[in-house]
């Protein structure tokens, strides 16, 4: 009995979260442009399903999500694996945080402190990474030199001075703000959904 009631929640697990994959996939096609934001940052949802997952699941559940729609979508994308890199790193964040949090202590205040803290984290981890990993692969393998972003920015904002800053005011902001859209979304919709993950 113990072995059946094991086999079948691995498979709700995989089954659980290849949907939650096949979703993020879907919804990381569904991008668009962000008013007082660079035309190359577009925003979509793709988080919000490994958010789902780190919370049914797990944290690590969450950041399998993560890899394995960045591997899907790398094999469509045109950014040279650059951007599936940086949706991994911060995807990832957020989703472990998220989940390791709510896995502690399994309560609505818990997903939500969770979720914030998650959203917290990848906002922080978006400015190192973008700034050592992110955009110097830009450079180096997109061949989008750092003048020329740094003037997409300045269309914007003619007052900043440096990619570092950039960053700052604009990416680090709209990171966290894209992470507690996810975080509202699934506090809404989380319940209604999580019986039919869980087979409960």
């Amino acid at each position: 009995m113990t072995n059946h009631n094991s086999s079948l929640s691995k498979t709700r697990y995989v089954t659980g979260c290849s949907l939650l994959i096949a979703l993020a996939v879907i919804l990381q096609y569904v991008e668009f442009a962000v008013p007082l934001m660079p035309s190359f940052i577009k925003f979509d949802f793709s988080d919000l399903p490994a958010l789902i997952g780190a919370y049914a699941y797990g944290p690590l559940a969450g950041v399998i999500i993560s890899l394995l729609k960045n591997i899907l979508h790398m094999m469509a994308s045109q950014s040279g694996f650059v951007g599936e890199l940086s949706n991994f790193i911060l995807g990832a964040s957020f989703s472990f945080v998220a989940g390791f949090v709510y896995q502690r202590s399994k309560s609505r205040r818990s997903a939500l402190t969770g979720g914030v803290l998650g959203a917290l984290f990848m906002a922080a981890v978006s400015f190192p990474s973008n700034l050592f990993l992110i955009y110097p692969l830009y450079y180096s393998i997109l061949h989008y030199p750092e003048a020329v972003i740094l003037q997409a920015y300045q269309a914007i904002l003619p007052s900043v001075t440096s990619i570092s800053q950039c960053l700052l005011i604009f990416n680090v902001p709209f990171t966290l703000v894209k992470g507690l859209i996810d975080v509202l979304i699934c506090m809404l919709i989380y319940k209604r959904i999580s019986h039919i993950l869980k087979g409960n």
